[in-house]
């Protein structure tokens, strides 16, 4: 069977994303969705949309880029003020540093401890993929299995073009992270095979990053052939002043009705990463 989990990133960011998953839910095609525990709109994502919505996946967001530490004296991860100073690249540089990961796996530990005092997170997914760099993952599914969270999402994506989406240099540097991506899953999932967790098969979201559309999402799937877990990821917000971006374009793909039955014409089951729903059947690597 063939199984599309369309899931929002950075749930609790701000208001207008989470006003953004609690609208893009009530369509159906999205199911899915994954916070992060040190944004500022944390409780109000947990009262408005969590809590009422009890059949919405949550996974958690794991983050060392944006925001606040929840631990303090992270030296390795954050500067004098607890703010996280890393990007992707810095987190990658210093992956092999005993001091930087005991700090990593303290911080994760407590995101994710946080988060299960609000819900039960039916996955693991991280903010900017940090979490795909091999020797963080390897502290992520550590943790996954400690808490009892069996499913992580890896970022293993065939390459593909949509000839209408014209930033084709925008498209290009994506394809870097595509491969790089590629490359991390390959190691990371005999690190899910040693911890007995699961994992979607593919993602779309990587290449197409800020161009995400419902045309994007379809053409990726034109390029997968057997039966499999696709993932799609998307960050959607909607903004009261009318602000058009490339989230406001990402929420314009939880409204559309018509995707939903052109993916389901595809033969694809919409799910989501619901631990206990008898209906999904990840990848078991």
């Amino acid at each position: 069977m063939k199984k599309f989990i369309l899931n929002a990133d950075d749930l609790a960011k701000s208001i207008y994303h989470n006003n953004a998953v609690l609208e893009g839910y009530k369509k159906g095609l999205l199911k899915s969705a994954s916070i992060m525990v040190n944004m500022p709109e944390f409780q109000d994502a947990i009262t408005r949309v969590v809590k009422p919505n009890p059949k919405l996946a949550i996974g958690v967001h794991l983050n060392l880029i944006e925001g606040k530490a929840l631990n303090k004296n992270l030296k390795t991860l954050c500067n004098q003020d607890g703010d996280f100073n890393n990007g992707y690249l810095g987190l990658l540089l210093k992956s092999n540093n005993k001091n930087f990961l005991k700090e990593v796996e303290t911080e994760f530990r407590s995101q994710i401890e946080l988060a299960k005092k609000h819900l039960e997170p039916t996955h693991i997914d991280s903010h900017v993929h940090i979490h795909s760099i091999p020797s963080i993952f390897k502290i992520t599914a550590k943790l996954a299995k400690e808490y009892d969270i069996n499913q992580i999402r890896t970022q293993a994506e065939i390459p593909y073009f949509v000839k209408e989406e014209k930033n084709y240099k925008k498209y290009l540097i994506n394809l870097i992270k595509v491969f790089l991506l590629n490359y991390f899953t390959l190691k990371n999932r005999t690190v899910l095979k040693k911890y007995d967790l699961k994992t979607n098969d593919y993602i779309l979201g990587v290449g197409y990053t800020s161009m995400m559309s419902s045309l994007t999402i379809l053409e990726g799937l034109k390029t997968i052939k057997k039966d499999c877990t696709v993932e799609a990821l998307i960050h959607p917000a909607i903004y009261p002043d009318g602000t058009k971006n490339s989230h406001t374009r990402e929420f314009e793909i939880t409204q559309d009705s018509m995707l939903k039955d052109l993916i389901e014409n595809m033969g694809y089951d919409i799910s989501n990463y619901m631990k206990n729903q008898s209906n999904i059947s990840l990848l078991n690597v």
